[in-house]
């Protein structure tokens, strides 16, 4: 499918990603290898044979080279919850949106667990990382408040649908940092369905 998608795009586009996924793998290996805050992006710009401002094209910085997906990731998601079924459960919706996440960690499990040691051993990266599920949180919550009944009444505004991202999200870290902790030996898949079930017990 993302084979078909990527014909379909100009060849101007296609050779733009094919240029970013080239430095982003060189980014990657470097990081793991020799860590990312003894990294430099002259470094990276070296082993990758292009200049700084050729790196720039493509990342704004280096934090940009692990996290910048997450900012269309998190698009993604919200379009993934807002095709689910009218009449599903929030909480169910919420976790088959995740699919779409856990389809981006499958596509490369190794670089995905590599990108999970990062954030959980550099303080900025793990901000950076909650910073940007935060901006998830306000992408999802559309989706997620028509689907719940109509607030009893005289409680003013309704903090259910956030809350209930919240506890997703914080589910969906919660899994991530278990898959991490087995070196992705146990399906991530398995790891999430546990999780969510336990905050609510039955669901899908």
């Amino acid at each position: 499918m993302t084979g078909d998608v990527e014909a379909g795009l100009p060849l101007r586009e296609r050779t733009r990603r094919a240029v970013r996924a080239e430095l982003l793998a060189v980014a990657m290996d470097l990081f793991t290898r020799r860590g990312y805050d003894t990294t430099t992006i002259d470094e990276i710009v070296a082993a990758a044979g292009m200049s700084r401002r050729s790196f720039f094209r493509y990342f704004t910085s280096k934090e940009d080279v692990v996290l910048g997906h997450l900012d269309s990731l998190g698009e993604e998601l919200a379009e993934a919850l807002a095709q689910r079924p009218a009449g599903e459960d929030a909480w169910t919706a919420l976790r088959r949106a995740f699919d779409v996440f856990l389809a981006h960690h499958a596509r490369d499990p190794q670089d995905a667990l590599a990108i999970r040691r990062m954030l959980d051993s550099n303080p900025d990266l793990r901000a950076r990382n909650l910073e940007k599920q935060c901006r998830w949180h306000e992408q999802l919550l559309p989706h997620v408040a028509p689907r719940l009944a109509a607030a009893p009444a005289g409680n003013g505004v309704d903090a259910r649908p956030a809350a209930m991202i919240g506890a997703a999200l914080a589910c969906l870290e919660a899994a991530n940092r278990a898959w991490k902790a087995c070196d992705g030996e146990h399906s991530l898949d398995r790891i999430l369905d546990d999780v969510m079930r336990a905050v609510r017990p039955g669901a899908f």
